[in-house]
This record gives structure tokens, C-alpha cells and sequence, in this order.
């Protein structure tokens, strides 16, 4: 907790800057090798398109489920600062073991279970850097966004140019690389960071147990349509990079820019338009005409949904079987603002319903979702060496549709159970925590 006179940097408190920097290399670590993934094992070890697709989906639901497990072991035993340390260092040691290709599942094993213990305990960390009722607290996870996408857009600069240029073992070296600095970081950084806050119990009567019941059954609700929305989102990193560089012209002012780094487009479209969307939703806050958080939700799954018809219109128009990449810049700009609707306000809702002592738990069982999505997108991935091009974004695009259904029929009862709640301290429902994720 900050005392009275804490120092700053930047106008906040100075751990900030070490979570921040600590986050900003793991997802330079994570994106890096991500980035390379689908290419590797199509090109290098010679997968076919469907198992290829199934190994990504089953590696990134793999990754997002150890958090669930990883959060439960923080918050009993570990305690945050220690599962920060271990983790970065697993995850480390398995981006440096992805350079040997015989130990080719065993690095994505090591990586997925390093993340279980770094995921869900980084951010958690955020709150104990402020007293409560501190007004610049909820900035400070905006401040903390920024480092996610500033590592996230860099990762396919660096590692995808030195993987796709130099040999693929480069750009898993420097993904490694980058979660070394990260841990030397956080390392370096100890003195400014929060105690261990330990919550108390919450009373065990009737009211409580009744309520308890109707928030996990909301979350399960929620959890269960951002699966069916992650079935289409999770394409970004695998069907959509198979179409990126296949069909997708990508030469631009007469040079062939590698596909891999259009990855960068993602990032660099969430940190320009935070700041917009931030503004725009105060606004309608102030005029009174603010969307409920599921409303935002399902107007996120609306728009990856237009993202994907997007695409197919422009394999049906493009004669030459060959889209201009113009398609693809407009693509990530509709992907990203659903991006930004959805994800971060459904962490938003898991973090501000945590159980006081169960803040690590709670925020990874939203990775759950991920988990069972990324195992959705991975079976879905493997239509596309049997599905015609444009029929399989339609399919997409359907998918991204019926989650926006779902999460528009949990308006009420998010509504009924939110107002049933003592209210937290401050943690907007614009919070925004995920890269992506």
C-alpha cells in the first residue's frame, strides 16, 4: 500500500513501472513465439494444415488452463510475488527449449505451465499499490494495458523478422530472451512493489450463500458464451495467419512484407484506440446513454463477427484469388474494436465479483474460457482444408454472431446480480487487462 508520501513515477506509484515492464516482456515473449507457431510447424516440421491447427489450439488452451490452477496454488500457497518469479523462470526455460525442435512438445508444456503461476498474479498485484479510494487507481490498469500491447507489438518485429529471415530457432531464442528481462525486471524492481494483502472471510449465512449461488452461475453463464465467441476469435493466430500469408497480397511500396508481422497490427491498433474508446464511452456515460457491460460484450461479438464477413467478401472479390492487403488493415481494424468491447469488460466482471481472498482464483477462472474457446478454435481450425474459403468465414462470422445472442440475454440477470453487490473498490468496468489474448 502506498503510505503517505509514496514515490512516483509518471504521477504513480513506482511498482506500476515494474509490472508494467514485467508484463510488457512476457507478451514480447509470448506473441514472439505465438507469431511463429503456425508457420513452424507447417514449414519446419512439415504438419499438415489440420494437425498443425489442433497443436495450436491445444497449446493455447493448455496455456489458459494452468492459470486456473497456477491462481489456486498462488493464493494458498506460493503467494504472489514467489509465483511471479517461478513462472517467468519456466516460461523462460521453455522458450529456449523451442530452439531444439525434438524437444518441440515439451517446450510447449513447459511454457503453458510457467504461465499457469505468471498469468492470473502479475495484475493482481495492481490494487495493493493503492489505498483505497485512490482516483488513480483505475487508470492504472490502462497505464498497465499499454505494456501488453507495447510487448505484443514488438514480438512479431523482432522475433518473426529474425524467425521467417534468420532461421526459426532465432526468433524463439529472442522470445526467451524477452522473458529474461521481464523476470530480471521484476526482480530488480522488489522494493517497490505491494505486501501480500490477505483478505478477510466473507459471512457464511443464508443471504451470502444465496448470492454466492447466483454469481457463480452468472459467471459460468458468461464464461460458457465467451467459448462460443473464442471458437472464432482464436482464428486470429491460426486459420487467419494461414490466409494472411496465402491469399493475401502483401506487397507494399513494391516490398513483400513477411506475414508474420502484421501481427504487429493488432497491438498497435489497441494502444491507438484505447484512448478513443475510453473517451467515447465517457461521453456516454455523461449524457446518461453508457451500454450495460454485456450490451458492450455482445456489441464486441457483433463486430469480430462483420470482421470475418469482411474477409470472406474479400475471397469472393478478389479475382485473382489473391486479396489486396488493404482487406487485411481493414480486417484488424473491425477484429480489434470488438476485440476491445468484449474481453476486457468480461475480465473486468470476473475481477470485480472475486471473493476477497480468492482475487488470483477468480481472475484465472476466466481463463477457463479461454481454455475451453482455444480448444473450440482448434477443432474449428481444422475445417479449413475442407471447407471452401469464403463458407468457412461465413461459419466464423456465425459463430462470433450466436456468442453476441448469448451475451445479450445475460443483460439481465449481470444487471440484477451487480446490484445485489457491495460495491468494490475501484476497478472500472473499462478495466482492461487482456493482450489477448
Amino acid at each position: 500500500m502506498t503510505g503517505e508520501h509514496p514515490q512516483t513515477w509518471f504521477g504513480q506509484p513506482r511498482g506500476l513501472t515494474v509490472l508494467f515492464l514485467t508484463n510488457m516482456w512476457e507478451q514480447f515473449s509470448y506473441y514472439g513465439m505465438r507469431a511463429l507457431l503456425i508457420y513452424y510447424m507447417t514449414s519446419s516440421l512439415l504438419f499438415g494444415q489440420e494437425k498443425a491447427s489442433s497443436i495450436y489450439g491445444f497449446y493455447t488452451a493448455f496455456a489458459y488452463f494452468t492459470p486456473i490452477i497456477g491462481g489456486t496454488i498462488a493464493d494458498r500457497w506460493l503467494g504472489k510475488r514467489r509465483a511471479v518469479i517461478i513462472g517467468a523462470s519456466v516460461m523462460a526455460a521453455g522458450h529456449f527449449m523451442m530452439a531444439f525442435e525434438p524437444a518441440f512438445y515439451i517446450a510447449l508444456a513447459t511454457i503453458a505451465l510457467g504461465n499457469g503461476l505468471f498469468l492470473p498474479t502479475l495484475p493482481s498485484q495492481i490494487n495493493d499499490l493503492y489505498q483505497a479510494g485512490d482516483p488513480r487507481r483505475p487508470w492504472a490498469y490502462n497505464v498497465y494495458y499499454v505494456g501488453v500491447n507495447v510487448g505484443a507489438f514488438l514480438a512479431p518485429l523482432v522475433c518473426g523478422f529474425l524467425g521467417e529471415r534468420y532461421g526459426w530457432h532465432y526468433g524463439f531464442g529472442a522470445a526467451g530472451i524477452g522473458m529474461l528481462l521481464g523476470l530480471l525486471i521484476y526482480l530488480s524492481g522488489q522494493r517497490h512493489l505491494p505486501q501480500e494483502q490477505r483478505g478477510e472471510p466473507e459471512p457464511t449465512g443464508q443471504p451470502q450463500q444465496h448470492r454466492g449461488r447466483d454469481t457463480f452461475l452468472l459467471l459460468l453463464g458468461i464464461g460458457l458464451a465467451v467459448t462460443v465467441f473464442r471458437g472464432a476469435y482464436e482464428q486470429i493466430g491460426n486459420t487467419i495467419a494461414l490466409w494472411m500469408r496465402d491469399d493475401v497480397d502483401r506487397v507494399i511500396g513494391g516490398l513483400e512484407v513477411s506475414a508474420s508481422m502484421f501481427f504487429s497490427l493488432n497491438p498497435l491498433l489497441v494502444m491507438l484506440m484505447t484512448p478513443l474508446l475510453l473517451r467515447f464511452w465517457k461521453r456516454q456515460a455523461a449524457s446518461g446513454r453508457e451500454l450495460t457491460v454485456m450490451h458492450k460484450m455482445a456489441v464486441g461479438a457483433l463486430l469480430v463477427a462483420g470482421s470475418y464477413l469482411l474477409v470472406a467478401a474479400a475471397e469472393s472479390l478478389s479475382a485473382d484469388g489473391r486479396a489486396h492487403w488493404w482487406w487485411l488493415l481493414s480486417f484488424f481494424v473491425l477484429f480489434t474494436l470488438g476485440e476491445l468491447y468484449i474481453l476486457p469488460n468480461g475480465l473486468g466482471i470476473f475481477a470485480r465479483l472475486a471473493p476477497p481472498r480468492l482475487g488470483a482464483s477468480t481472475v484465472a477462472a476466466w481463463y477457463l474460457a479461454i481454455f475451453s474457446g482455444s480448444l473450440a478454435a482448434g477443432q474449428v481450425g481444422r475445417l479449413w482444408s475442407r471447407l471452401e474459403h469464403t463458407g468457412f468465414f461465413l461459419l466464423l462470422a456465425a459463430i462470433a454472431a450466436g456468442s453476441a445472442v448469448l451475451l445479450f440475454l445475460l443483460d439481465r440477470p449481470t444487471r440484477t446480480v451487480l446490484a445485489g453487490r457491495p460495491e468494490r473498490p475501484p476497478n472500472s468496468n473499462n478495466t482492461i487487462l487482456e493482450g489477448t489474448s
